[in-house]
């Protein structure tokens, strides 16, 4: 089991970035696929990015592809999402989970952090 903690976001205009990191306290990420989520309010929550224990072929949401890289650095026990070109939409809740394999779907994650807001404006 991990315990997972999110953070980097802010406040950025249109058209800046972020990075967001997701460590866990318990230094046992290495050993799991992780993946980031987010949800504006009233809004399901979505897949954006997801990498799988080696940090080779990750997996995009069509609507993030190009703007949004995940990465992992196992020396530090950390997955990271750089943004890029950040739009208001996509003002959100970020999320990290991890679970046994590299998936879009938010139910084959069993481990979350309370994630890290970043907001963008027009």
């Amino acid at each position: 089991q991990v315990v997972l903690a999110e953070s980097g976001g802010g406040s950025v205009p249109t058209g800046g970035s972020l990075t967001i990191s997701c460590v866990d306290s318990r230094s046992s990420l290495n050993g799991y696929s992780v993946a980031w989520f987010h949800q504006a309010p009233g809004k399901a929550r979505r897949f954006l990015a997801a990498i799988d224990r080696s940090g080779t072929s990750p997996l995009y949401s069509d609507s993030v592809k190009g703007r949004f890289t995940i990465s992992r650095d196992k020396a530090k026990n950390a997955v990271y999402l750089e943004l890029k070109d950040l739009r208001p939409e996509d003002t959100a809740l970020y999320r990290c989970a991890a679970g046994p394999y590299r998936s879009m779907y938010y139910d084959e994650y069993n481990d979350w952090g309370q994630g890290t807001q970043v907001t963008v404006s027009s």
